[in-house]
């Protein structure tokens, strides 16, 4: 073979190659993306998506109104709520439960501060309680997070549904526990902030279900029951929203934005616009009879409580 044609079969496999690659390239622009590329085309979608602010935006402004009009915590709004808009964008069950109940609690980190201020300003804190209480909430928030992350989906469902269905049941019966003690020594409500620590991260509350019977019940007057509540929603939050940060660290196929199971764009939202719309719900308690509110916010905590244990 001489020079002439050896240059030939050189020119003519290097025209193969570009023919070859063009044609590749042009496949693979006209290809379906394969799953982990529509995975992580819809999440971006979902990370910015108009909707999707408008409707962490309404639930926030909801949260907040109910919350400074009915004095209920916001993870039974939250949570549900959180569960359907992330399952509507296609994530898995396993997964939109508990990132709204991580969602909620770090919503109540910010809540709970402006809440105790207005108590502050009251007089109605009992710091002394609350520093008796708070290291076993930490405590048992730690324990239920990570006890929420290792239970299914369902189990988690099933476990929601029956505190909304016990708050609305309280809501709708609106007793108040009689006085007939005082607190407990240290072991009692050590024990006693470890189980409001643990219920409160398994569903993403602030613990007032529980707490604000038990001081109640331990003498402590309705009001500084409350204020005293809302001081210790801070410490479950920000222990139970560290705990399922940290469980869900290596979690693949997250939403852009998330950090393990705390999903940052819900937080954001919500929290701005909860904290914005409480005082209007509380000013607006000032001057109305809530009692048949309650009543009706109760039938709806039932349909949400339905919805949990049917989904």
């Amino acid at each position: 073979m001489g020079k002439a044609e050896v240059e030939a079969f050189l020119t003519w496999l290097a025209t193969e190659r570009r023919v070859s690659a063009s044609t590749h390239k042009q496949a693979l622009r006209q290809s379906p993306a394969s799953p982990p590329d529509r995975a992580r085309n819809d999440t971006t979608q979902m990370l910015i998506e108009p909707t999707l602010i408008l409707e962490l935006a309404m639930l926030g402004i909801a949260t907040g109104f109910l919350a400074g009009l009915l004095g209920i915590g916001g993870g039974m709004l939250m949570v549900p709520f959180v569960t359907f808009i992330l399952a509507s964008k296609g994530y898995p069950g396993e997964y939109t439960v508990k990132m709204a109940v991580a969602t909620s609690l770090a919503t109540i980190c910010f809540t709970s501060l402006s809440s105790v201020r207005a108590h502050q300003r009251r007089g109605a804190v009992r710091w002394p309680i609350v520093r008796v209480l708070a290291p076993g909430i930490l405590l048992g928030s730690l324990v239920g997070a990570q006890l929420a992350v290792a239970l299914p989906g369902k189990m988690l469902s099933l476990l929601f549904a029956i505190f909304v269905a016990f708050s609305a049941t309280q809501m709708f019966l609106d007793r108040k526990p009689e006085p007939t003690r005082t607190i407990p020594g240290a072991l009692g409500t050590f024990g006693m902030g470890g189980l409001i620590g643990l219920l409160s991260s398994l569903v993403g509350a602030g613990g007032a279900f529980i707490s604000v019977p038990f001081m109640t019940w331990c003498n402590v007057k309705i009001h500084d029951a409350v204020g005293t509540s809302a001081a210790l929603g801070f410490p479950i939050a920000l222990a139970g929203t560290l705990g399922y940060i940290w469980a869900g660290r290596d979690l693949p196929q997250m939403p852009p934005g998330s950090v393990g199971y705390l999903y940052l764009p819900g937080l954001v939202i919500i929290s701005l616009a909860s904290i914005v719309m409480a005082p209007v719900g509380a000013r607006t308690a000032h001057r109305m009879d809530i009692r048949p509110l309650r009543k009706v916010f109760a039938g709806v905590l039932y349909i949400l409580a339905a919805y949990f244990l049917l989904r």
